[in-house]
């Protein structure tokens, strides 16, 4: 059993840094390689065999190549990350999301490496990281959560009498971990048992504890979560609400903010149930505190994100603020007072997840090379992307490819421009949920804001795409990359990598370095 991080003084922890390494990749890597420049800071970026090429690799100051491709390998490999940041001098390191984000233990050896972890201290992840703990942490906070029982699941009639009482249907719920993994919904007593041991294998297998829970299962809700941000000067915020009921097996797949469910006094009431939690804890950095939001108006505590969320470009769109800098901020021990008169959202904002997965096949991951690529662009239009074309999505990681993010002055208006700028999103290679994402955010449902956590269930099950993409279309792309039309890009390259013909974006970003050592 792992030891419980050791507590220490907030300021041996949180203090100033000039490198950043960012254990990561992908659009979020990118994405804090641009704020770190901007803040004037160094960035090292790691990465995988596969990903060696990839933009965040190439947009850093340095690479270190960790491995092969399978992220035990490379991105979860702890010992190799760590020597990296001591190869590169790097002496912070910001987890992103995903990956080590939310791991405790990882958190804790980057502090006794006597570098700066970026985000919550350890022992905050880890007691906010079991649902179990964090439930018990909300209600001595006042926070309010639903009907539960965290007892012995393995006693069959004390699990089945308490389900009674909680009412059908129960959530069988994974204690650690996240991502719809170790989740089983129950509607009759028949299938509870059989539901908690598929539930604990699952969970076993994902996050290496099978110990589960249950919760009441709040049927129609919707997901709505708030952001915080604390510093280490006893300052927390919480910096308004996202909507993110539109998920498909518990994964979300559009957000947006301010959600079209809550009040000004709603969200005042919100505001100050995750402040109150995060005051608790002595939070510092940024999270997020998750609700399920009942049609009656009633909200329940779900969970902590202790991370910077996928989502978090809508709450920057609407509020004017760059969280990722503000998180670097608190890790340096600022005060971030100022951040009390940011609370009154303008206009409203819409993030897609453009994901590499093919919904003609049951949204199987998608993986091959990336023939043409053309972002769209205009006012009110912001595009978080990892790839590029040229680049050959790997099998490995998660599909998420670019997040597709639109702000306007209404709601309405930000629909009918995300969905110009989907049109105008073109990807050709693997197949995407581009026409997906279209399909949600031109159902009548959607347009009125009529959302739960099971709107793609009712409304979009048996979505199928329209038709591929237009065969003459993929024979221009595949013609000009044979060609040399993508592949013809002026080439960086970093100190002992191979001659393999890569294009890269940023060689008109004037003098940089890349290193190919390896930890």
């Amino acid at each position: 059993m792992t030891a419980a991080p050791r507590r220490r003084p907030l300021s041996e922890l949180y203090r100033p840094f000039k490198t950043v390494l960012i254990a990561n990749r992908g659009e979020i890597a990118v994405r804090l390689i641009r704020a770190c420049r901007e803040m004037g800071l160094g960035t090292v970026a790691v990465a995988s065999e596969p990903d060696r090429h990839a933009p965040h690799a190439l947009a850093a100051d340095r690479c270190v190549v960790l491995g092969e491709g399978p992220a035990a390998e490379s991105y979860l490999n702890a010992d190799r990350i760590l020597e990296a940041a001591k190869l590169t001098g790097a002496d912070a390191i910001h987890p992103g999301y995903g990956f080590f984000s939310e791991r405790a233990e990882f958190a804790q050896k980057v502090i006794d490496a006597g570098l700066v972890w970026i985000g919550p201290a350890p022992w905050v992840i880890d007691g906010l990281g079991d649902k179990v703990r964090a439930k018990e942490t909300a209600r001595r906070a006042g926070v309010p959560t639903s009907p539960s029982f965290e007892g012995d699941v393995g006693d069959t009639d004390a699990v089945t009498k308490a389900a009674e009482q909680i009412g059908w249907p129960v959530l069988v719920k994974a204690a650690a971990g996240g991502g719809g993994r170790g989740m089983r919904v129950v509607r009759q007593a028949s299938g509870l048992v059989e539901a908690l041991e598929s539930a604990s294998r699952e969970a076993a297998a994902s996050f290496g504890s099978g110990r589960v829970f249950l919760e009441k299962y709040i049927e129609p809700s919707r997901h709505v979560e708030v952001q915080i941000l604390g510093d280490m000067h006893g300052n927390v915020f919480a910096l308004g609400e996202r909507e993110c009921s539109v998920q498909r097996r518990h994964q979300k797949v559009i957000e947006e903010s301010p959600s079209p469910a809550v009040s000004p006094e709603l969200r005042m009431r919100m505001g100050e149930a995750a402040s109150s939690l995060a005051q608790a804890v002595g939070y510092v950095g940024a999270g997020t505190v998750e609700f399920l939001l009942a049609p009656s108006g009633e909200f329940y505590f779900l969970e902590v994100n202790t991370r910077l969320q996928v989502e978090h470009p809508v709450t920057e769109l609407v509020l004017g603020l760059d969280l990722a800098r503000a998180q670097m901020r608190a890790a340096r021990g600022e005060c971030l007072e100022e951040l009390a008169r940011i609370w009154n959202p303008r206009g409203h904002a819409i993030e897609m997840r453009v994901c590499a997965e093919d919904p003609a096949m049951h949204f199987a991951p998608q993986a091959g090379r990336i023939l043409h690529l053309e972002l769209p662009t205009g006012p009110g239009i912001r595009v978080d992307c990892g790839v590029r074309a040229g680049y050959e999505i790997p099998t490995h990681y998660d599909s998420l490819v670019a997040k597709l993010i639109v702000h306007a002055a209404t709601r309405d208006a930000a629909i009918g421009r995300a969905l110009l700028a989907l049109r105008d999103f073109v990807l050709l290679g693997p197949a995407t949920n581009i026409e997906y994402l279209s399909a949600i955010l031109s159902h009548p449902k959607f347009r009125s804001g009529e959302l739960s956590t099971s709107f793609i269930a009712d409304h979009l099950s048996g979505w199928k795409p329209e038709g591929a993409a237009p065969a003459d279309a993929l024979l221009a792309a595949a013609a000009g990359e044979m060609l040399g039309g993508v592949a013809s890009a002026p080439v960086a390259r970093r100190a002992g990598a191979d001659d393999a013909d890569v294009p890269s974006p940023w060689d008109t970003l004037g003098p940089w370095r890349v290193s190919g050592d390896t930890p």
